[in-house]
């Protein structure tokens, strides 16, 4: 159970200012996000219900080989460039 003071006490430790008027709201919420996170701890994961749940066997596509622009069409608007390739200032 998420406590008014909980909520005090992470805000403190957090270094967040959290009005008055908003820590019941803030307490509340909280509270639905532990349950939450309690109701997905509790699922039984052993039945295997949820392996493959889409059906997919293979979701990655194939590589596809395809027509690209010229190397000079590319390189004509490079500020710097040298045989077939962009020059880059070495940073330190």
């Amino acid at each position: 159970m998420v406590t008014r003071e909980d909520i005090e006490n992470i805000a403190l430790l957090s270094k967040l200012f959290v009005d008055e008027k908003d820590l019941d709201s803030l307490t509340e919420e909280m509270q639905k996000i532990v349950s939450f996170a309690d109701t997905i701890n509790n699922v039984n994961v052993t039945t295997g219900e949820f392996d493959n749940i889409n059906n997919l066997s293979n979701a990655f596509r194939a590589d596809e080989v395809k027509p690209s622009l010229p190397v000079e069409e590319i390189l004509k608007n490079a500020p710097e460039q040298a045989e077939d390739h962009f020059l880059v200032r070495k940073r330190a």
